[in-house]
């Protein structure tokens, strides 16, 4: 089934474990990736580490190369990818810290490299994003954080917004009432060109702040630093389980 690829968002710089047995270097058709593919194994299963904002990390949301990142992970072998991202909490059980794995999700990005069906078709290629997230990697996700102890909130809907700022309140407002839960910045349209290279794919968001107007003040970059150390501990553990012998997604 190949290997399971992990894109490493904001906090998470790299794979603690990971045993690198190559570092994929080369441009794809769509240019190059926002940095290398680190193949190699973790707990004695194939895995592809690479990290969408860059090492050091330095590219915005806006001008991640999406698709690079994509067709270098399916060139690596990925059949499956997880997706660590920070996000905003707006619903109010959504607190700082707090792991996500969503089953949803709303595009509100624009001018985003966002299909691979462009140039030189016989005909417009549609794929059906009914459910944007593989519904048996989710699970597998969700049983692996139930294996590790750490507690995740199942089901959701991500908000994609621009960036790179931050949103208004009345941005915020808007999100809820579409009916979303919680708000990033890059998971679209790297989960729609996931799809369409037929590559499994979920999200693993992590809660670092709540989202703006949600707090009795401004949001604080310290603040969401301080979780985000905690956070990814409670990721990595997740992502041990997640490739551990007798997982769905390590097969």
């Amino acid at each position: 089934m190949g290997c399971l690829g992990i894109i490493g968002g904001t906090g998470l710089l790299e794979l603690e474990g990971l045993v690198v047995e190559k570092r994929r270097e080369e441009a794809t058709v769509w240019g190059a990736p926002s940095g290398p593919v680190l193949e190699g194994t973790l707990n004695g299963r194939k895995v592809a580490f690479l990290h969408r904002h860059g090492t050091p990390s330095r590219i915005p949301p806006h001008r991640i190369n999406y698709r690079a990142n994509v067709s270098a992970l399916a060139a690596a072998g990925c059949r499956r990818i997880v997706a660590v991202a920070a996000v905003g909490g707006i619903r109010a059980d959504l607190v700082p810290g707090t792991l996500v794995v969503p089953d949803q999700i709303v595009d509100y990005t624009w001018g985003r490299g966002h299909t691979f069906h462009e140039e030189g078709l016989d005909a417009p290629v549609h794929v059906d994003f009914t459910s944007p997230y593989d519904r048996a990697l989710a699970a597998s996700l969700v049983q692996a954080a139930a294996d590790a102890g750490v507690a995740v909130v199942a089901g959701g809907t991500y908000a994609c917004t621009q960036g790179p700022r931050l949103e208004s309140a009345a941005e915020i407002d808007r999100l809820e009432r579409d009916g979303c839960d919680v708000v990033g910045m890059t998971g679209m349209p790297e989960a729609a060109l996931a799809r369409e290279a037929g590559i499994a794919y979920a999200h693993l968001a992590v809660v670092v702040n709540e989202a703006a107007g949600r707090a009795p003040g401004p949001i604080r970059m310290e603040a969401i630093r301080a979780v985000l150390e905690t956070a990814m501990e409670a990721v990595r553990r997740v992502i041990v389980h997640l490739v551990s012998p007798g997982s769905e997604a390590s097969a």
